[in-house]
């Protein structure tokens, strides 16, 4: 067995209302009145309150943020050279103060393994050993990066370190999602770019995983993943000249509904439970629409997603660690009572790949 035995999250300082970043990307793709009004109806749907990000910049109006075309943070609509050196500036303290949000003694708890998760920047030495050096941990950890798996990396963290537990039980692994999203916002007017730019956000989420539980830990009971070859070309994330450009189509929720409940059947039956054995639900909020088609598909109710919702609603999407802060608001708000209760948590990629996990509250 193995458990997810804490989980620590975090957020740029830098917090926008949803529709000041509205106006931003208005002025920025020079709009008229017109299609003002639509971005912002759009903007208004995703039911996203506020969403952070590292650049101070990215709230302001763009009038004022091409006023300062040496900003250090991100000149408009920069190279991808200059996008990384932001993600090189900014993604190591996000990832330690995520870090230090475990409340653990990381220092002396004897880390065996770093696995870091990312798909929006890289570089090397690259994270994981920016992670070790910062704490002063012990340079013999064994060290894996996952990248580019877009909004269902934190999946493969986990099952990585889940197997790395059972085939080492003494082993304590160290997983660490970041993702700066808004480093690649793009100026173009075309409907994936306006989607896209309108929920993504920035943050961080750590986990330790070992293979002895804690007092609300979480047992990670069984994954499944599977591949819609049908969705390939609606989502799919592209290293281009300006930025990672994301395809996102409006056609991902329906292909989310037609292929969800068959992917949950199986993995309910590889983990030995049925429908009525989940209490909880982790889905990954990477969109209302997707939320919603999962509630039809599953039939599940809003409230059954609440956790989601909320975190969609005070963070947007995060990519690969959002599913991380849904997992740790589950666990803020479970007691003594919800000890045996099962989770279901699913995520979604290019691909088109559905990942899903099974978990216990312990």
């Amino acid at each position: 067995m193995s458990f997810i035995t804490s989980i620590g999250t975090a957020v740029p300082e830098n917090c926008f209302p949803q529709m000041q970043i509205a106006e931003f990307m208005a002025s920025a793709l020079q709009m008229n009145d017109y299609d003002q009004r639509r971005l912002k109806a759009l903007y208004r749907t995703t039911k996203i309150d506020q969403r952070y990000s590292v650049l101070k910049d990215y709230g302001k109006s763009f009038s004022e943020y091409e006023f300062y075309p040496q900003s250090p943070d991100l000149e408009p609509f920069p190279s991808i050279s200059q996008r990384m050196q932001a993600y090189q500036k900014y993604a190591l303290p996000l990832c330690l103060e995520a870090i230090e949000n475990l409340n653990q003694d990381i220092q002396n708890i004897g880390i065996t393994h770093i696995i870091t998760v990312s798909c929006t920047g890289m570089y090397a030495p690259g994270l994981d050993i920016e992670i070790i050096a910062s704490l002063g941990l012990n340079t013999t950890i064994q060290r894996t990066a996952i990248n580019f798996m877009g909004c269902y990396g934190a999946f493969n963290g986990l099952k990585m370190a889940d197997t790395i537990c059972k085939a080492h039980p003494k082993s304590k692994v160290l997983v660490v999602c970041v993702e700066l999203c808004t480093l690649h916002f793009q100026k173009k007017m075309d409907e994936d770019f306006l989607l896209s730019n309108a929920l993504f956000a920035d943050g961080a989420a750590a986990v330790l995983v070992e293979s002895e539980g804690r007092e609300k830990s979480l047992e990670m009971r069984s994954f499944f993943c599977d591949l819609y070859f049908e969705g390939k070309q609606d989502m799919a994330w592209q290293v281009a000249d300006f930025g990672f450009e994301m395809t996102l189509t409006s056609y991902i929720p329906k292909l989310v509904k037609s292929g969800i409940k068959s992917l949950i059947d199986r993995l309910l039956v590889n983990a030995g439970i049925s429908n009525n054995d989940i209490a909880l639900y982790a889905m990954h909020p990477g969109g209302k629409a997707i939320l919603e088609a999962i509630e039809t598909a599953l039939e599940i109710t809003r409230e059954d997603n609440r956790f989601s919702y909320d975190v969609l609603k005070n963070y947007g999407n995060m990519s690969s660690c959002t599913v991380l802060f849904v997992l740790k608001e589950i666990l803020k708000n479970t007691s003594e009572s919800d000890r045996n209760k099962n989770i279901l948590s699913c995520a979604f990629g290019p691909g088109l790949t559905l990942e899903s996990m099974v978990l216990r509250i312990s």
